[in-house]
């Protein structure tokens, strides 16, 4: 008599079992269609985010070659100062189209659009210089030295303050820049350095081989270059354009500008403001944060810049020496809030 009941509660639960497992086939042939679906419409985003892309790309590809071959034209025949004015304006909208195209450009065309910018610039620079009037023979006498220059202000309307150099020793032509056309600082350490809006205003400024040294730009400069610098500070109003650091290690700058290369340097802060993404390409120890930096002045600056100060990709960085998009680059970092002290 148990055996029996025993047996009919067996098949029981088998039957039980069975109607469950029925019950349950729909359901998991239900989730799996359901997985299928999502996976054809992420399959089908990524196709269509693919041709969006690839539209953006030649869209750029085609606007920023046909406006590089007008300013090349330009260049090649500019005779007067109006059509080399012509040149730079629209070099400027070249560097809006890349700085606007940073997010779905790759690396290499990335790099190769800032080479040409690059390129340009210092074209540019050449036919200013070429169109300047020759300046007459004249025998003058040499300074001393360095040291005797006239003092100038440390900061606007600010007595004058020792150390500071109203005028820098000769500098040298360098890497494309003709030095009648820049103006900066060379060969000094331990010095105060200063330039003020009106001797700045649209110049490309250099500064190279200085040690221990504090640089102040009150103003627009139109392009900067900091090479060969060592445990240095450099405060600088907005550049119109960019701004190239290399060969340096130990330095603090604040930068304001459309583009930021920074090339063979080591342990450096940069607090910055730029409306393209920075680049940094052979260094180690670069730490990155916010443009805080502020004169009497400067919002005058900013808008003579042209650079959108609502704009500002400072921690977007691409390292040209890693290619790793999903693991953070060990050569930079983002400058921890507790320590952004410019000075």
């Amino acid at each position: 008599m148990e055996a029996a009941s025993g047996s009919a509660s067996a098949v029981a639960s088998r039957d039980l079992g069975s109607q469950r497992g029925r019950s349950l086939v729909p359901e998991r042939l239900q989730s799996r269609e359901h997985e299928r679906q999502l996976e054809v419409e992420r399959r089908k985003q990524k196709r269509q985010d693919q041709e969006v892309e690839e539209e953006k790309s030649d869209f750029f590809a085609a606007a920023f070659s046909r406006e590089r071959l007008a300013v090349e034209e330009l260049l090649e025949g500019g005779e007067s100062v109006e059509q080399l004015e012509e040149a730079a304006a629209r070099l400027q909208g070249l560097q809006k189209l890349l700085n606007d195209s940073v997010f779905f450009l790759a690396a290499y065309d990335l790099r190769q659009g800032q080479e040409v910018l690059a390129r340009l610039q210092e074209a540019l620079a050449k036919r200013r210089q070429e169109l300047q009037p020759k300046k007459r023979f004249a025998f003058k006498t040499r300074r001393k030295d360095a040291a005797s220059a006239t003092k100038v202000d440390s900061a606007p309307g600010a007595p004058a303050a020792k150390g500071i150099l109203a005028s820098p020793p000769p500098l040298k032509e360098e890497e494309g820049f003709d030095s009648s056309w820049i103006c900066g600082f060379s060969n000094l350490q331990s010095q105060v350095l200063e330039k003020r809006a009106e001797e700045l205003h649209q110049r490309d400024v250099l500064l190279t081989q200085l040690i221990n040294c504090t640089i102040k730009l009150y103003g627009n400069p139109n392009t900067l270059r900091l090479t060969k610098a060592r445990g240095c500070t450099l405060l600088c109003g907005p550049v119109s354009t960019s701004v190239f650091l290399e060969n340096c290690s130990d330095c603090v700058l604040a930068v304001a500008c459309q583009q930021l290369r920074v090339h063979t340097t080591k342990d450096t802060r940069i607090f910055l403001q730029v409306t393209s993404r920075a680049i940094v390409e052979d260094c180690t120890g670069i730490q990155f944060a916010p443009y805080t930096w502020s004169y009497p002045g400067i919002d005058k600056d900013f808008e003579g810049s042209g650079l959108d100060r609502s704009k500002n990709n400072w921690s977007d960085v691409d390292d040209f020496n890693w290619l790793a998009r999903d693991v953070a680059s060990p050569n930079w970092s983002i400058l921890p809030e507790e320590e952004r002290r410019i000075q």
